[in-house]
């Protein structure tokens, strides 16, 4: 589907740019965010009718954000979770999540301009992309620990993950077992191949008789 962008939008292209997407990201997203509109020779006259107004909107949106961004760049923020000895956290921080704890703090964004490439899964420190506008994005620090302490020991540089599980012994094969079983038919085998043998002997020779005594001459 091609459509024409009402802003910038990474990878994609400027504002009123002609970009060809997925059907599914334009309905689902760029539509119903007013991000985009469909290419039609209607809007395309629409677009170039606008064009002025849209970018001195843009203009306004962009100095609103570098503004919010002059104070949310570099800040830090404290995740609290629970988590094993190993540092693996039950569950995982999600977008959602940073989102929440920059409301918190009095940002106002969307989980859309949160640009976390995959959910948080172990304590430490992560830098996470915020885009408050398409041609301002920001760079926060999530510090996500089992405690206060232990946030402020990460953020001295201490670390709490360890490897996740340490290898089982393997065990020994069983070195003697297969020569006692080999011994055996080894054995038994002998033992037929001697009873074969007696049999052909048996079949094949004559025994031969003591010689008689003549009797004696009178």
């Amino acid at each position: 589907m091609e459509v024409i962008l009402l802003e910038r939008i990474e990878r994609l292209g400027q504002m009123g740019d002609v970009v060809k997407v997925k059907p599914g990201f334009a309905r689902n997203y760029l539509l119903p965010q007013k991000k985009a509109l469909r290419s039609t020779d209607e809007n395309r006259t629409y677009f170039e009718k606008q064009r002025v107004q849209l970018e001195a909107a843009n203009l306004k949106h962009r100095e609103e954000a570098e503004s919010v961004a002059s104070k949310l760049e570099g800040k830090s923020f404290v995740a609290i979770r629970q988590a094993g000895d190993t540092g693996h956290l039950y569950g995982s921080v999600t977008a959602r999540d940073i989102t929440e704890a920059l409301i918190e703090e009095g940002f106002t964004v969307t989980r859309q301009q949160v640009l976390l490439e995959q959910n948080i899964k172990l304590l430490g420190l992560y830098e996470c992309r915020v885009a408050l506008h398409p041609e301002v994005i920001v760079t926060v620090t999530f510090n996500v620990a089992r405690s206060e302490e232990e946030a402020k020991a990460q953020a001295a540089g201490e670390s709490f993950v360890t490897d996740a599980e340490e290898k089982p012994e393997e065990e020994a094969p069983p070195e003697e077992a297969e020569p006692k079983v080999k011994k055996k038919k080894k054995k038994a085998k002998t033992a037929k191949e001697d009873a074969g043998k007696s049999e052909a002997v048996g079949d094949g020779e004559e025994t031969e008789k003591p010689a008689e005594d003549s009797p004696a001459e009178a």
